[in-house]
């Protein structure tokens, strides 16, 4: 399945670009690979490093960001893959759900892109943008998928869930307080809405006929 092969190649290679682990020896460790693969709009406009726009979804700051961004991958990702190969069929369903994870890494870089072209100091890495992708792909299939926000114990409907989590992304990206990229989280979760609906728009109707 693409979700378990994005979700070892994502773990692999995050994990040898930490740098040195205990439980590693030290050849197998490549700390080089983070500032290689890292997302730099000063050095993909200045230096035509433009690999950098989706290499910078295979690396993560720190074990707990790996591991939040697969752990939701693995609960959403194969309910997406499933759908898309039941509609589209089995090779072009999964070429599909591929396609879009990649391209939700660029297009959720597009906004940090633009804004700091200029900055040689800013820096983004991880998959979040894909992630919001697949999980915006998940709410436009079943409105009624049960998602947990943040801390909240109890489930909530994804056409609720939804709205929140853009409106969360948008406020916190104007307030800039964190080192989290919520403008990633935003663009990457509106991608994953529109884009199974542009290859196939008879979804939008399905969605709306939930309600």
């Amino acid at each position: 399945m693409v979700t378990t092969i994005i979700i070892i190649i994502t773990t692999i290679i995050s994990i040898l670009s930490f740098g040195q682990l205990e439980m590693l020896p030290q050849s197998l460790c490549h700390p080089q690979w983070f500032d290689k693969l890292k997302f730099n709009a000063y050095l993909i406009k200045h230096k035509g490093e433009h690999y950098r726009m989706f290499t910078s979804g295979l690396i993560h700051g720190s074990t707990w960001h790996l591991l939040f961004n697969m752990l939701t991958l693995y609960f959403f990702g194969y309910f997406v893959e499933e759908c898309f190969v039941a509609i589209f069929g089995e090779t072009k369903g999964e070429l599909a759900y591929a396609l879009m994870y990649v391209m939700a890494i660029g297009v959720s870089s597009v906004a940090d892109y633009v804004k700091h072209k200029n900055d040689p100091y800013f820096n983004a890495i991880g998959a979040s943008g894909a992630v919001s992708a697949v999980i915006f792909a998940a709410i436009l299939l079943n409105p009624h998928l049960g998602i947990c926000f943040f801390f909240i114990p109890i489930p909530i409907p994804g056409y609720i869930f939804g709205p929140l989590y853009l409106i969360y992304c948008q406020y916190m990206a104007k307030k800039n307080i964190d080192n989290i990229g919520h403008s990633a989280h935003f663009w990457g979760a509106v991608f994953g809405f529109i884009f199974p609906i542009f290859l196939s728009p008879k979804l939008l109707g399905y969605f709306i006929s939930y309600f």
